[in-house]
């Protein structure tokens, strides 16, 4: 490949295509080499690169480069895929002959772009830390379910685990473990489901201590797949889902089978996974914006997202708000419409930089990183950013690190180990055909699907690891909150507090994340609805009447420790904030909307030996 020496644009470029072909090519500048070859014009050297085969055939401009990729097999995927393209190559031409009158300029913007690095970014420094934020993030949810797991679906728990099981293999028969992937169908109990957790919170070690990290990750994933499928409703929230296709995805980026595996492994397969993982933050992201942006009106009618008015709302109606929320509640709205046209900025456009230049792209990655901050530090939503933020940081090449980590990166050896891409491309390709469908179906695209294309999606959808995404698609515009009250003589009532959601109107919103209280989570959607649209919570009435030890260890107070109550009823509130001049002790204010639920009692059957208790109203 003969180039122009004196072009700083030229001496750019093939820099880094040398860096891609090794030595594989070999490179000169025209001001050395040119007088070999006395049948290509000295015009022909200033205009354009030559590529001299050993045959003696020369080849030009655009097709050089091409023939260049060929020859040595170094071309990207995406070169590969767009030159089957009609007209892909001739525009390649047209294009290649304007920067090359221009390389000036395009040298000032390839600088500005790219940087003075000329060499292919690597992501190993990426990889590691991923993997050990990702390993952090597993030991999180696991502890976060272990010390609720026999409350929600324990045997004396809400929905206990154990009659699910047993009604789903009732009415699906063989077929339910193929439906319901779990290795609760062993043994359901409630030490079986704490050693589950117990499980998961161990070998997440592995991954954060490079420990049989791949092994570690198959067996995280099946593990967390197994409780999500016994959780039901309380463990089907999308950052469930994100952690169970992120683990799928990373499981591939290490050697399954190796002890201590180099950090610096670059086989194809990790190179798969990387690109996977990629594809999971690009789809997180803009499907987050893209949801907004075709929502329906919310309740009151009003198009919150689109009127940039959806801020007005969210501090005060969001789950579990914090205090900080309060504060950014009071801001100008002005401020709250600019913030969310920022929003929409990032989550619509930063997600493209993923394929940009190298500064563009760390840009991106700087802009849905502070987004995702923002979120954290004004809301409860336990290990969903940190998880968002692990997978942006898959964006951030080696150069990028700091000088120690980089210096450490680059003493090592690049390794070959890993998996095959024979196994992993057949899972990429089916992970980007489902997903794909979901992203084109968000953009509400009305797309008759192959059959095998759906039948794929309906396999692949009990494992819960390739999904679409999108919080607050719909922005609520009032905050209904329930408050659970018991009484013995039906007169006075007594409320019962829970840990972080809103209810004594005194107490300040608090921080609980990266932990998830799912009862007090499960509650928000609960006051949306009606009791007959939560059946969950009628059993969690029924517990509360029982005295379940388990149920009542989830709450921040309980008015009746010694004996349960005699009845128990739900009213619905309506919730604010307060504002800057009201009362200087409360948080919140609040007025009575109705009955969530009326007032119901155990009672107990003497006809069946006292062996059951069902709910009666009083």
């Amino acid at each position: 490949m003969v180039y122009d020496g004196d072009c700083n644009f030229c001496r750019f470029w093939i820099a880094r295509w040398r860096d891609r072909t090794g030595r594989r090519m070999d490179y000169r500048r025209s001001q050395q080499v040119a007088a070999r070859f006395p049948k290509i014009a000295p015009e022909d050297f200033q205009n354009a690169v030559q590529l001299v085969e050993p045959d003696g055939e020369v080849t030009s401009g655009a097709d050089a480069v091409f023939r260049a990729f060929e020859v040595t097999g170094t071309a990207p995927f995406w070169l590969r895929f767009a030159r089957s393209v009609p007209g892909f190559e001739g525009a390649a031409r047209g294009v290649y002959r304007v920067i090359a009158r221009h390389r000036t300029a395009f040298s000032f913007f390839t600088r500005l772009l790219w940087g003075r690095a000329f060499r292919r970014p690597t992501f190993f420094i990426a990889r590691w830390v991923f993997l050990r934020l990702l390993g952090v993030i597993y030991l999180i949810a696991f502890l976060s379910l272990l010390v609720q797991i026999r409350a929600l679906v324990g045997k004396r728990g809400i929905l206990p685990a154990a009659n699910h099981l047993d009604a789903v293999r009732a009415q699906l028969g063989a077929e339910s473990y193929r439906r319901l992937p779990t290795l609760c169908w062993f043994d359901a109990s409630d030490g079986a489901l704490v050693g589950l957790c117990v499980a998961g919170a161990v070998i997440s070690c592995g991954v954060i201590f490079n420990v049989l990290p791949g092994l570690s990750l198959i067996a995280l994933w099946a593990l967390y797949l197994s409780l999500s499928n016994v959780g039901q409703t309380f463990l089907g929230y999308q950052w469930d889902a994100l952690l169970l296709e992120t683990g799928l995805c990373a499981m591939f980026l290490v050697p399954p089978l190796q002890l201590r595996p180099d950090w610096r492994t670059n086989r194809a397969g990790t190179r798969i996974a990387h690109a996977l993982l990629l594809w999971l933050a690009f789809r997180l992201t803009f499907e987050s914006g893209l949801v907004k942006l075709n929502a329906p009106p919310s309740p009151n009618g009003e198009q919150t997202w689109r009127a940039l008015t959806a801020l007005k709302y969210h501090y005060e109606t969001q789950p579990l708000p914090l205090w900080t929320s309060w504060y950014l509640n009071q801001s100008p709205l002005a401020w709250q419409k600019f913030a969310t046209l920022v929003m929409f900025g990032i989550e619509l456009a930063a997600p493209w930089t993923i394929l940009a230049p190298t500064r563009v792209r760390r840009l991106g990655c700087a802009s849905m990183m502070a987004l995702q901050t923002v979120i954290i530090t004004s809301g409860n939503y336990c290990f969903f950013n940190y998880l968002t933020m692990a997978l942006y940081a898959l964006l951030i090449d080696d150069d990028a690190w700091p000088v120690r980590w980089r210096k450490s990166a680059r003493r090592l050896p690049e390794k070959q180990g890993g998996w095959s891409p024979w196994l992993v491309a057949p899972v990429a390709a089916a992970g980007v055909l489902v997903t794909g469908m979901q992203l084109v179906s968000t953009m509400h695209a009305d797309i008759s699907w192959p059959r095998f294309s759906m039948r794929l999606y309906t396999l692949l959808a009990p494992l819960r690891s390739f999904n679409s995404y999108g919080l607050f698609a719909v922005m609520t515009t009032s905050r209904p909150e329930i408050i659970v009250e018991g009484s013995n003589d039906g007169q006075t009532w007594l409320p019962y507090e829970f840990k972080w959601k809103p209810g004594d109107v005194t107490r300040r919103p608090r921080l609980v994340a990266p932990h998830q209280p799912r009862i007090d989570w499960q509650m928000w959607f609960a006051a949306l609805g009606d009791v007959q649209q939560n059946p969950w919570f009628v059993n969690f009435l029924v517990r509360l009447l029982e005295g379940s030890p388990e149920v009542l260890a989830q709450l921040g107070y309980n008015p009746f420790p010694d004996k349960p109550p005699h009845y128990i009823r739900a009213q619905l509130y309506d919730y604010h904030f307060t504002r800057r001049g009201d009362d200087p002790h409360a948080w919140w204010k609040r007025e009575l909307i109705g009955t969530y639920c009326p007032a119901v009692s155990l009672q107990r059957s003497d006809e069946t030996g006292g062996a059951g208790a069902v709910p009666s109203r009083f």
